[in-house]
């Protein structure tokens, strides 16, 4: 009886196997007509429709401010600066202080954009299908990895032009002195520049991955017919 139920079970295991092949032969490949650079090509539209549709919406008054997914609130050294001020009156001080951190985002992020485009162009997907058949941000994901360090240094500076655009940089160098002036307090310097450049750069992928998500899950998202033909396959 045992040798009988192990035949069953080794004859169900290699009928498993054959339908688990007939599944692979049907993922993205030369029989699908779709090719790795067409996926690829799939890939790198969702991603600029994520920035077309979505990052272009942190470039808006309030874009990163009031956007709960990326809005950027003080850094633990600031948090206590932040309390200080509140508990002697200078609670408009401390709200403005945080309000100019995600205007500098904000506005740093539009002059940004083609940054962020020519990244998506560059980016080579040597696993494409791996990608298309991941999580709901894999592309995304994937960019982050691939461009975050270049992409930091070359949007730094415009995070520090920014910041003086919109008053950014008086408003903290205020905001610090007062501080640093308050009897009993260790004084304080952050770089600020530095902190706001990395969580905008978290706020963009953010976004990014939203409309990725979008793209997956909803067919009436996918508004071109390469996103249609390429997101099928992961359907």
């Amino acid at each position: 009886m045992y040798r009988k139920l192990l035949s069953l079970f080794l004859l169900l295991s290699l009928i498993s196997c054959v339908e688990l092949q007939q599944v692979v032969n049907q993922l993205p490949g030369d029989t699908t007509g779709i090719s790795n650079a067409d996926i690829a090509s799939g890939l790198r539209e969702a991603l600029n429709a994520g920035i077309d549709k979505q990052v272009t919406k942190l470039t808006q008054k309030d874009g990163f401010f009031k956007n709960e997914l990326v809005k950027i609130l003080l850094p633990k050294e600031l948090q206590k600066v932040d309390k200080a001020l509140r508990d002697i009156g200078l609670s408009s001080l401390a709200d403005e202080g945080l309000k100019v951190l995600n205007r500098a985002a904000e506005d740093a992020v539009g002059e940004a954009t083609p940054i962020f485009v020519n990244a998506v162009k560059d980016i080579t997907f040597t696993n494409a299908k791996n990608i298309l058949l991941g999580d709901d941000n894999a592309a995304t994901q994937y960019l982050s990895t691939k461009t975050q360090t270049s992409l930091y240094d070359k949007f730094h500076p415009v995070i520090n032009d920014s910041f003086k655009k919109v008053g950014a940089d008086q408003v903290w160098d205020n905001l610090i002195t007062k501080y640093n002036s308050i009897p009993f307090t260790n004084n304080v310097n952050p770089d600020l520049t530095d902190y706001v450049t990395g969580e905008a750069l978290k706020g963009v992928y953010t976004m990014i991955g939203v409309e990725e998500k979008e793209i997956r899950n909803k067919i009436s998202s996918r508004t071109t017919d390469l996103l249609r033909r390429v997101f099928a396959l992961q359907d």
